[in-house]
């Protein structure tokens, strides 16, 4: 059993930064991938990045691509998502998700593991 805390979220103007981060219980963290995922209100819930287990393996949706970045520290049991650039459309509920397969997944449906989520809002 894994639980996911997210955190980091908040108000930011456009063009602005912030860094999410996803504590997460359990010896066996270094074992999982992980992922990110948002959604917007009335929106379906989209893939954002995702690392594999040893981070040495990175991949991204097309619309964060060299804006985001997704990291972990494997020591601290847990994972960031750096998002610089920040644009409106980046508002959303961000979730960190864990899968017990070893590499980065971009389906929601391939994760085990879901955390709460926290806000992320982009001024104009």
């Amino acid at each position: 059993q894994v639980q996911l805390v997210e955190s980091g979220g908040g108000l930011v103007q456009a063009g602005g930064s912030l860094r999410l981060s996803c504590a997460a219980s359990g010896r066996t963290f270094s074992s999982y991938a992980m992922g990110w995922f948002r959604q917007a209100p009335g929106k379906e819930r989209e893939f954002v990045a995702a690392i594999s287990w040893s981070g040495g393996s990175t991949y991204y949706a097309d619309s964060v691509k060299g804006r985001f970045t997704i990291s972990r520290d494997n020591a601290k049991n847990t994972v960031y998502l750096q998002m610089n650039s920040l644009k409106p459309e980046d508002t959303a509920v961000y979730y960190c998700a864990a899968t017990r397969g070893s590499y980065p997944a971009s389906g929601g449906d391939e994760y085990d593991y879901w955390g709460q989520g926290t806000q992320v809002t982009v001024s104009s």
